[in-house]
């Protein structure tokens, strides 16, 4: 791995694929500066090793060249997270785009406008990245989030820059984060996989048991397995077909010495809304008028000496509908025994949309080790593919 350490930048311009796809308001305002924040150490880097930086980025799904999605309207929250002056160019291929690069001066950072307004992007084509590679001396990709795509600015770019190819600060750490959960975390190993369909954790569950200790299986996927057990579930949210391989798991884990922990008890509601009533059940005894959809008390007490004696975790998906206030309390709770174990000295890492959304609504960034800015991305790396992105500068 060809890390920023390994780099002089003096009078280097270097092109960085940033992730600065961050949600914006109905005036274009930032909403979410996180993967902003997460961009700034390498950029830094880069400035106080005498280098400039060139920062290219795609923003939204555009069709062709749309104001709306302009990096435009992000240009001042950059400035403000980065506390430099940074430079706007409204094209991010041709003369004008090599121009302005050319003529940087060692301290400058410049941003450029949507990748994606140039289909070449998203199809990866290797004229289009060749166009992109003229930006700079040296190319450092630090964009995790879409590390799993073989996009041009992400993967083809990369071969324009034979020896001058590094991995930024961020897209290092989500590495060595997943790294330590899937190769050398100290044991017991315990992932935490949540979230409403068993049929898209599958190859997650597959790729992991070779790996972990413990599992933990909350949320919507608990009721395939309750079922397929022969339990009631009522109207609770269930994969019929995945019954079979929901037993089938449930062996491949024994023989392989994994502990399976399912929810015991579950809270129930008459109604999938956050006003419904509510009470406390046995998992196997849904009535068929209700539907499970939190975590209950005895479970989260399980669940609590499993999470306490781990010594690496990973939490990907929610134990309940934690976006209804009344369902909120076993996702919450579970954040305050990962964060117990954290402060206790367990590796904790964080990812996948709705945990990480969790994390931050419920106020436990600072208490896990590392919190992962990318999705997709992180999930295909759980999965145990190798990311196009990672791949690339590799090579």
């Amino acid at each position: 791995m060809k890390t920023l350490s390994q780099k002089d930048f003096t009078n280097k311009r270097a092109v960085i694929r940033v992730d600065f796809n961050v949600p914006l308001d109905e005036n274009f305002k930032v909403t979410d500066n996180t993967r902003i924040i997460a961009a700034k150490e390498t950029i830094e880097l880069v400035l106080k090793g005498g280098g400039s930086c060139v920062l290219i980025s795609h923003l939204g799904r555009p069709k062709g060249k749309d104001a709306q999605f302009s990096l435009s309207h992000i240009l001042e929250e950059v400035k403000q997270v980065l506390n430099v002056p940074v430079e706007f160019c409204d094209d991010c291929v041709g003369p004008e785009a090599e121009k302005v690069t050319g003529d940087l001066k060692p301290g400058s950072v410049i941003l450029m406008e949507n990748l994606r307004y140039y289909s070449e992007e998203t199809a990866g084509d290797i004229g289009f990245a060749a166009q992109l590679s003229k930006l700079g001396d040296c190319y450092i990709n630090d964009a995790f989030g879409t590390a799993h795509r073989a996009h041009a600015s992400t993967t083809i770019i990369a071969k324009f820059f034979k020896d001058e190819k590094y991995f930024g600060k961020l897209l290092e750490k989500e590495v060595t984060a997943i790294k330590k959960v899937m190769e050398t975390g100290e044991k017991p190993v315990l992932a935490i996989l949540g979230g409403a369909k068993v049929s898209s954790k599958i190859t997650i569950i597959e790729n992991m048991l070779d790996k972990i200790d413990h599992l933990i299986i909350g949320g919507g996927m608990v009721y395939t397995f309750v079922k397929a057990m022969g339990g009631s579930v009522g109207q609770s949210i269930c994969e019929d077909e995945f019954c079979d391989y929901a037993l089938e798991l449930i062996e491949k884990a024994k023989a392989k010495g994994v502990q399976i922990h399912l929810p015991t008890d579950v809270i129930i509601a008459d109604d999938f809304s956050n006003d419904a009533n509510k009470r406390p059940c046995d998992v196997y005894k849904i009535p068929e008028d209700w539907q499970g959809l939190d975590a209950g008390p005895e479970t989260l007490k399980q669940f609590e000496s499993v999470v306490l004696e781990s010594k690496t975790i990973l939490w990907n998906g929610p134990l309940g509908v934690f976006e209804f206030s009344s369902f909120a309390t076993g996702t919450i709770t579970l954040g305050e025994h990962i964060s117990k174990s954290t402060a206790n000295g367990a590796f904790s890492l964080v990812g996948g949309g709705d945990s990480v959304a969790a994390v931050k609504q419920f106020g436990f960034e600072s208490k896990m080790s590392y919190i992962s800015t990318g999705g997709g991305a992180m999930l295909e790396s759980l999965e145990g593919k190798t990311l196009p992105g990672i791949a690339a500068l590799m090579e």
